[in-house]
């Protein structure tokens, strides 16, 4: 295992708050706000994190949560990752109260475009770029993810448009799948809120602009030519109904794509289990696995 920085900070981090969890320690980047675009004035920024005595290494975009509504890159859950030898990328976007769907794919697909044009400024290998998120994050890294190469999804944000935006193998955490299926399958207690959050995403419901909803979801752009995906959800998740992992695995085993599943029995929307010494391990192996 490769060791760097990051686990001591979190360590220290504990031993000064002793009430804080691990996945609520936001270490130091490597590198921090690094304009990737600019748009209508505002300048969209990502934090590089960078693994201690390993070459070249991949490189993995980290996507926040936040009901496509709030948060930034500093929370950041997956830096343990940085241990194993990978790269991150933590990048900010326009959230759905500046701006609705597709600003958030536009802004993370000109986000890949400027770290693959300036890889060798950084010292990571562009030619290996995975991308990894949780919640919200999650279902926007499923989209980019099934979207290589989507013209009407890549946007003008940004520069460097002689550079791809594809990525080769995606971690979702929790994350929707389907926005024409995501109310009805919510609980009670949550759809309210759920609804709220999507028709901000969209700037109308799913069931007023069912093509637009679509154009949102992972499910309904997988092809036989998707990279590799990990899907890891609760099975009592009351936010993110477990079902919308359930679509997204199911699409991927009709083209026969490579994925795995994993589901975390008891777990709720989230909690440190998602990011343990057994999860990352996982997810680690997963990814080291298929960005070789």
């Amino acid at each position: 295992m490769v060791r760097s920085k990051f686990g001591v900070l979190a360590v220290v981090g504990l031993l000064l708050f002793p009430g804080m969890t691990l996945a609520q320690q936001w270490p130091e980047p490597t590198a921090a706000d690094i304009v990737y675009a600019v748009v209508d004035g505002r300048e969209l920024g990502l934090d590089l994190y960078l693994p201690d005595g390993v070459a070249n290494p991949p490189l993995l975009v980290w996507i926040h949560g936040g009901a496509w509504q709030r948060r930034s890159k500093v929370e950041i859950y997956s830096t343990a990752l940085v241990d194993e030898g990978f790269a991150i990328a933590s990048v900010d976007f326009r959230n759905s109260v500046d701006a609705p769907f597709p600003a958030q794919i536009h802004d993370i697909k000109a986000a890949i475009r400027y770290l693959r044009a300036n890889a060798s400024r950084y010292g990571y290998d562009a030619s290996r770029i995975g991308i990894h998120g949780r919640s919200s994050g999650g279902h926007l890294t499923a989209l980019v993810g099934t979207t290589n190469g989507h013209r009407e999804l890549e946007g003008k944000v940004g520069a460097h448009f002689d550079e791809s935006s594809d990525v080769q193998a995606v971690v979702s955490y929790f994350g929707a799948s389907n926005l024409n299926t995501i109310l009805p399958q919510s609980t009670a207690t949550h759809r309210p809120m759920r609804t709220e959050a999507v028709a901000l995403l969209l700037g109308v419901t799913p069931e007023q602009a069912p093509e637009l909803a679509a154009l949102a979801s992972p499910v309904t752009h997988v092809d036989a030519s998707d990279p590799p995906l990990l899907l890891l959800h609760g099975d009592q998740d009351p936010q993110m109904p477990i079902n919308q992992a359930h679509e997204l695995h199911g699409k991927y085993k009709e083209y026969d794509l490579p994925v795995s599943f994993e589901v975390l029995h008891g777990s709720a929307h989230g909690g440190d289990a998602f990011f343990d010494e057994q999860r990352t391990r996982l997810v680690a192996d997963f990814l080291h696995r298929h960005l070789r």
